[in-house]
């Protein structure tokens, strides 16, 4: 029966069933705020897609990810509040200041390999922060930038208000998903999934590591950069609070959670725990009481996430099928091993 019940989850038709719920959430909500927060948690699965390609598929721990989220928040921040650029020119020039910074740390630090790759990009974080923090002339430091341009409409659609700017950034989510999934079925992909699983092995097989590890922190810094500036374009106030390295860590949590590189976990991840949050905010900071042990629990018996314990489990339970009923599953099997090998 629960076999039966995942196998219909692995079908193309869920996926639809999914984007169809999205895009009618709107219309079931009970009043605007739970709009603004579903916008709110796509934002931030669009960060956490990124940090899947870096992490999730090529296994370098970025602790920078948070700081090139506000480096794309500030960017389109500052255009728009004190240069008087429109939105989309400097939405533009946000992916391009992530993606060119993101060349430049990463054929620095990927040098680096596993926990000193890490502390180092912890150390960039850090340095993020500071700079937005005492760098007053240019990000006005702890006052923030103000009257940040919304993005522009056209005809009837205001994205200033808070329903179409949720299907701006659905769109865009499932444009992020879309990318990832052909990434992560092409041989740029797969490229990626065997360096994560060993430097030498990547090697011996004629791969370029450090080119393909700064291509794989370039797209994840991009992503990054979207993110933020979608978010400053929605709450139109940044600070740099934005850069603090708990933001990282909270996209961390959301990955391990989801199930990291895999293709939804990510987004489950996301949308899961801001929702979880949200609904433990009565509490307020004696929520993480409740929130804390329930993530240990959740690390403990799905450390591969719940989207990773869920594919391995369809993947055994294909196999212990009998020959006959093997090839009426087969497709299932070959779905659920192929992404169930992606997170091993």
């Amino acid at each position: 029966m629960l076999f039966k019940l995942g196998s219909l989850l692995m079908k193309p038709g869920a996926k639809m069933a999914l984007l169809a719920f999205a895009l009618v959430f709107p219309f079931l909500a009970a009043n605007e705020y739970q709009v603004y927060v579903m916008a709110s948690a796509f934002v931030w699965a669009i960060a956490v897609y990124g940090l899947n390609i870096i992490t999730g598929y090529c296994g370098q721990l970025n602790l920078a990810h948070g700081g090139f989220f506000a480096i794309g928040a500030y960017t389109l921040g500052l255009l728009t509040a004190d240069a008087g650029w429109s939105f989309w020119p400097a939405f533009v020039a946000a992916l391009v200041m992530t993606a060119v910074l993101g060349f430049f740390v990463g054929i620095v630090s990927l040098r680096l390999k596993e926990h000193y790759f890490a502390i180092f990009t912890l150390c960039v974080g850090f340095i993020i922060y500071l700079l937005i923090d005492k760098w007053e002339e240019l990000t006005h430091g702890p006052i923030g930038v103000r009257d940040i341009a919304a993005p522009s409409g056209f005809g009837l659609v205001d994205f200033t208000a808070t329903t179409p700017f949720y299907y701006l950034v659905l769109a865009f989510l499932v444009f992020s998903i879309w990318f990832m999934g052909r990434l992560s079925r092409s041989l740029l992909g797969r490229t990626f999934i065997a360096i994560r699983n060993g430097d030498e092995l990547a090697q011996s097989l004629g791969i370029n590591l450090m080119r393909n590890k700064v291509l794989a922190f370039v797209l994840s810094t991009t992503y990054a950069g979207l993110a933020g500036a979608l978010y400053a374009g929605m709450v139109r106030f940044i600070g740099p609070e934005e850069a603090n390295i708990n933001h990282t860590f909270d996209m961390i949590t959301y990955l391990l959670v989801g199930g990291i590189g895999t293709l939804t976990g990510p987004l489950l991840g996301t949308v899961g725990i801001v929702w979880i949050t949200q609904s433990l905010q009565f509490l307020e900071e004696y929520r993480m009481i409740i929130f804390g042990p329930l993530l240990v629990i959740l690390v403990i018996f799905f450390p591969r996430g719940i989207t990773g314990q869920f594919l391995t489990w369809m993947h055994h339970k294909a196999q212990s099928l009998a020959p006959g009923k093997k090839r009426k599953e087969s497709k299932v099997q070959t779905a659920s091993t192929r992404e169930a090998e992606n997170n091993a």
